[in-house]
């Protein structure tokens, strides 16, 4: 057991300096600076994880290039931007994979994933499990969406003018190439953007009536 000894001057005691951590630990420790924890870092982890538990979101829409001015197709093996709006092999369905904002996307009419192989090409596959079918949304400042590959960091799905796809080893963020606009389906238009359904939300029009004018009495004169 350690214990202080009696020093020179009556009154005091004193210590050497290894054992002041060792008897108060606390007391050194309470001025220390400790950093703050790193919440990026815990949400870039945490937006990783697949999610196992929570139920997925599935959203359905198009996807309109920027280059090309068509939108993405899944017809099969073979991915293209040349759809034009409402075609049935444009129909997307998304699906989320994480926390974060990491999706699958499918061909609604093909059931093939959209997936990019080693060499950056995309291609359609029937089951979207694997992480190159995986794709990170960015939401740049223009208000365009970007789809990053989970595996393949850096590359991104891009598309040239005649709709085929760009290599996306040579794809970035800041390219139109690379932007995208969701659009949804033509062919089924949900509440409140359905035509029928807002014709009970319409106001009845009635005609005006007028006001009639308020009379005085006459004032007796006395």
């Amino acid at each position: 057991m350690l214990s202080p000894h009696p020093s020179p001057q009556m009154g005091q005691w004193w210590c050497h300096p290894k054992q002041i951590d060792t008897i108060f630990p606390l007391v050194t420790a309470k001025g220390e600076n400790h950093p703050s924890p790193n919440f990026n870092q815990y949400v870039r982890d945490q937006g990783a994880m697949t999610d196992q538990l929570s139920r997925r979101q599935i959203r359905e829409y198009q996807l309109y290039s920027r280059t090309s001015g068509k939108h993405v197709q899944v017809t099969g093996r073979r991915i293209s931007a040349t759809a034009e709006d409402g075609n049935k092999f444009a129909k997307l369905i998304v699906e989320t994979d994480t926390f974060g904002s990491r999706v699958r996307i499918k061909g609604a009419e093909s059931e093939k994933y959209i997936c990019m192989n080693k060499r950056g090409k995309l291609i359609g596959k029937p089951s979207g499990k694997s992480k190159d079918c995986v794709f990170t949304e960015i939401v740049l400042e223009n208000n365009y969406t970007a789809f990053q590959n989970a595996r393949h960091e850096g590359w991104f799905m891009a598309f040239t003018r005649q709709g085929r796809p760009r290599q996306a080893s040579r794809s970035r963020q800041n390219q139109r190439e690379a932007h995208f606009i969701k659009r949804l389906y033509q062919g089924q238009l949900p509440f409140p953007n359905h035509a029928e359904r807002q014709k009970q939300f319409e106001f009845v029009g009635s005609a005006p009536t007028r006001r009639t004018k308020r009379t005085r009495r006459p004032q007796s004169q006395t």
